[in-house]
């Protein structure tokens, strides 16, 4: 302020640089236009990111397990989620955070990588492939040709089939569930440390969150990972330190191999999920906001369009697909409206760069919880099934049950296309299936019969 105390006399057009800001802000996010200001934005910011903070440590473990070098990925993890909430933020004014996606990641490791014995480095191609995918079909608007031409029996049972999958890997990781020769599977040794404070996880992030207390998923991971100190000889590494070096996965995909191995075997799953998944989530949240116009998003392709760069990104730094997260729910109940909430969520995920000592001593069994609790709130989607209708259920049953029991979730999506087709065709049904059910289940069918089901 200049001498005198009185600026306005002195400097009549002078603004201070906080006015600036706010102007800024009010200018590019219309603030007042969604009834909210910078404070709920922010603290809406703070919210969503508490609610989906967990990635960070779950996403390294995960791909960790695939042989990526864990710290770089860490780093990958916070750059993806960064960017991606930025872009929804500041391109599509969303208020959507963004980050690798659950279910996807454990497809890519467990799947794409373990099972199908493909390098990391050829899934990062596939994922970029994918993304680029993604991008053409939102640049050209024909994602609601695809969505619309898909059975709404066979997205929910993707949904619930990643849950299903994802909750044998939970429970797997937690020491839960392990193989047996004569049985498949069985129960494994309650009386060990890991299960049991996986089991203490688990209720405790349900526990919290029906209490609505924010981070619970993130608390639920922290407090077995103190626990893991005392009780199961884990050793603690430090807090904060400079962010480890990316250059292990930046810029390592292989793009030819991927496609070498055939855009059926890998990529048309990454793009199918992504779609339903990046979808259903952002109609979700706009709808909880209060932010669609006649049951629609205004700006869908944008926040389509964010979503595809933050895949295609995501894949150069070097992790699996990035999707928006349905946990952005809890900040647009906290009053987010605008992508300022999203740019809130972007900066808090650059500060976690500085966390990965943090992040290298939290173990399977500590994530384990996080990977069951979001694998059972997956289910709930199964009430959108027709059951009466045996034509749309049993399909979707069958795609469903395939991901976990095949240890596959391209052979479920395949089994739930292959199924929904035969049954309608023989019950004179045949009109009722659109063009992209029969192309996809041919493809799907050719690829079984002459490429085989690997």
């Amino acid at each position: 302020m200049p001498p005198g105390g009185a600026p306005a006399a002195i400097f009549p057009h002078a603004i201070t640089y906080q006015e600036t800001i706010l102007s800024l802000l009010e200018n590019h996010f219309k603030l007042k236009e969604h009834g909210t200001d910078v404070r709920t934005e922010l603290l809406a910011g703070l919210t969503t990111f508490l609610t989906m903070a967990y990635i960070i440590f779950v996403n390294p473990s995960i791909l960790g397990s695939a042989g990526m070098p864990t710290d770089a990925v860490f780093v990958a993890t916070c750059l993806a989620a960064a960017l991606g909430s930025l872009i929804m933020g500041l391109y599509a004014n969303y208020p959507i955070g963004l980050a690798p996606g659950m279910g996807l990641n454990a497809y890519f490791a467990f799947i794409v990588v373990r099972q199908m014995g493909l390098s990391w480095e050829v899934a990062l191609g596939a994922v970029f492939i994918s993304g680029c995918l993604f991008l053409v079909v939102s640049a050209f608007r024909l994602r609601e040709m695809i969505i619309d031409g898909i059975p709404a029996s066979i997205r929910i049972a993707i949904a619930v089939g990643l849950g299903l999958f994802l909750g044998l890997i939970a429970l797997h990781n937690a020491g839960i569930v392990v193989a047996n020769k004569d049985t498949m599977v069985t129960m494994g040794n309650l009386h060990a440390a890991p299960p049991l404070l996986a089991i203490v996880g688990f209720f405790a992030i349900v526990a919290l969150d029906k209490l609505k207390v924010k981070g619970a998923i993130l608390i639920g991971i922290l407090l077995v990972t103190v626990l893991s100190f005392f009780f199961a000889d884990n050793k603690f590494m430090g807090l904060v330190s400079a962010p480890p070096s990316l250059a292990p996965t930046l810029f390592k995909l292989d793009i030819m191999g991927a496609l070498s191995v055939g855009i059926l075997n890998v990529v048309l799953v990454f793009f199918l999920v992504e779609l339903f998944d990046a979808t259903g989530t952002l109609m979700g949240v706009a709808s909880r906001a209060g932010l669609l116009v006649d049951g629609k998003m205004a700006r869908m392709n944008k926040a389509l369009m964010a979503d595809s760069c933050a895949i295609v990104a995501g894949a150069t730094l070097g992790t699996s697909s990035t999707t928006a997260y349905i946990e952005s729910a809890a900040g647009v109940q906290a009053g987010g409206r605008t992508g300022l909430t999203a740019v809130a969520v972007a900066v808090l995920f650059l500060g976690c760069l500085f966390l990965s000592p943090l992040a290298s001593v939290v173990p399977a069994y500590a994530t384990a919880p996080a990977l069951l609790y979001v694998a059972c709130l997956m289910l709930r989607e199964l009430g959108g099934i027709d059951w009466n209708d045996t034509t749309e259920s049993i399909p979707a049953a069958i795609t469903a049950l395939a991901m976990p029991f095949t240890y596959s979730i391209a052979t479920g999506v395949a089994f739930g296309f292959i199924s929904y087709a035969v049954l309608k065709l023989l019950t004179g049904r045949a009109r009722d299936v659109k063009l992209a059910v029969w192309v996809i289940a041919a493809l799907f069918l050719f690829k079984f019969i002459y490429l085989g089901a690997g």
